[in-house]
């Protein structure tokens, strides 16, 4: 409201200046006339006497003949008449003569020329008149001076400044009037929706309702709601981490505890117990990794900026990483990879690279075949990796992707936490990619499972 406020007050001084000046123009103008027509009027009285060769000028003006032409008792009017050497005729000799110079181009077709000066130390407007003369020998140029005092003037500046700063006043008190009505009318929507909100139990992130705002104020409505639902989303993340992490690192610690007391009374053999613990330790600890893996997928998807890194080569660099896995179960393996540049952060895609290349030699055939396949054709990027495993069920494929569940086999159940494909899943969709399981059949034959994961390439520089 003030940044409209202020901008037109600052106008309307420059406005009243400008006005004033122009009004006072316009009056000295008006003033000026009279003056004019006074000079004129003495300039009609003039005579011209001879004595032998030399002419004299004469004037008769009486002071009483001026009082017609003064407006009114506020004001006086002085005069002085200059002969043809610089001589005073009449009039008073207290006006200055007068040492300017006519101008070029004055407003009117006389010989005249304004000036202000002083009278005894009282401010005037002086107007002077050259005046032909002409007599039967010859001819000459009389000066006359008309001089006013300025009250009359001052008062009428004084009334036109007074009546401009009242319009003005009056003009800016209407137009605050209308931006205190109009401001408070268009934010109005934005009280309720701040009142709204404030009213809102903890943890409300229901969109709000746009339909009573304006619609200058729809996208911000819009705006707001998609930052609650990114908000709503982030919450419903940290709830189920926090319920799963409680639910699914009890059961491990559980196990913990009893084989720790059944050592600690002599139940089993120690190294047998120290064997049983270890392992224990192993799968909680890769629950904890995995479950920080999945927290941390929802963090990535929240930053666009991610780097256009080369997948062939982190591919490459994680079947390196699981050789020695490779060589334990005695895989048949081959791996074929084309440069696949795609925008992603390298951890996402190492880790669903890993999950997937360890999820098929886990649950493939011991001496079975793994291959590994990465194509990229003009707009998307292919990883197949194919295991010699029992295939999927129905129960399983429908639960495939779900946290905890178990992933593929009756073993995965005894040594797997079932968050693998949960977060390849969750990686996959944050790179706006897709990711598929299907059985491989043969002549009627399950004979392993193909695991394929589609992202886009990174647009070329």
């Amino acid at each position: 409201m003030f940044g409209i406020l202020v901008p037109v007050l600052l106008f309307s001084l420059v406005n009243t200046s400008v006005l004033y000046r122009e009004a006072l123009k316009a009056a000295d103008t008006a003033y000026d006339r009279t003056l004019l027509a006074t000079a004129k009027s003495i300039g009609d009285l003039l005579e011209v006497t001879t004595e032998g060769d030399r002419p004299h000028l004469k004037s008769t003006v009486l002071y009483s003949a001026l009082e017609a032409f003064e407006a009114d008792n506020r004001s006086r009017l002085y005069y002085r008449v200059t002969g043809f050497d610089g001589e005073t005729v009449s009039g008073f000799e207290g006006l200055a003569p007068w040492r300017g110079k006519l101008p070029l181009k004055g407003p009117y077709a006389a010989l005249v020329d304004f000036y202000d000066d002083q009278y005894h130390g009282t401010p005037v407007r002086v107007a002077v008149l050259l005046q032909p003369v002409t007599w039967a020998t010859g001819q000459g140029m009389a000066t006359i001076q008309v001089a006013e005092t300025l009250e009359l003037r001052e008062t009428l500046a004084r009334q036109l400044l007074v009546a401009t700063a009242w319009r003005q006043a009056a003009l800016l008190l209407i137009i605050a009037g209308l931006v205190i009505f109009v401001v408070q009318r268009a934010t109005r929507p934005v009280g309720e929706l701040s009142r709204s909100l404030r009213s809102r139990a903890e943890g409300d992130l229901a969109p709000l309702d746009g339909s009573p705002v304006p619609r200058e104020l729809q996208p911000l409505v819009a705006a707001t709601n998609h930052l609650m639902g990114r908000l709503k989303h982030l919450l419903d993340h940290q709830k189920r981490f926090v319920r799963d992490a409680s639910h699914q690192l009890r059961t491990p610690l559980a196990v913990l505890k009893v084989q720790v007391q059944s050592a600690q009374r002599g139940d089993v053999d120690p190294a047998q117990a120290l064997l049983e613990i270890g392992d224990t330790v192993e799968r909680a600890t890769l629950l904890a990794n995995q479950m920080l893996a999945l927290a941390k997928v929802e963090q990535i998807r929240q930053h666009s900026d991610a780097p256009a890194v080369d997948w062939a080569d982190i591919v490459r660099a994680v079947a390196l990483d699981l050789s020695a896995l490779i060589v334990e179960h005695h895989l048949d393996f081959d791996i074929e990879t084309q440069p696949a540049p795609v925008r992603a952060h390298e951890w996402a895609l190492r880790e669903l690279s890993r999950n997937l290349i360890h999820n098929a030699i886990k649950h493939g055939r011991d001496g079975g075949r793994l291959a590994i396949r990465l194509l990229a054709d003009s707009r998307h990027a292919a990883l197949t990796v194919s295991d010699s495993g029992s295939g999927l069920t129905a129960d399983q494929r429908s639960r495939l992707f779900q946290p905890f569940s178990a992933g593929l086999g009756q073993a995965s159940v005894r040594s797997g936490s079932g968050l693998g494909l949960a977060i390849c899943h969750e990686i996959v969709a944050s790179l706006g990619g897709q990711i598929e399981l299907d059985n491989r059949v043969s002549h009627g034959t399950v004979e392993g499972v193909d695991a394929t994961v589609r992202l886009p390439l990174a647009p070329a520089r």
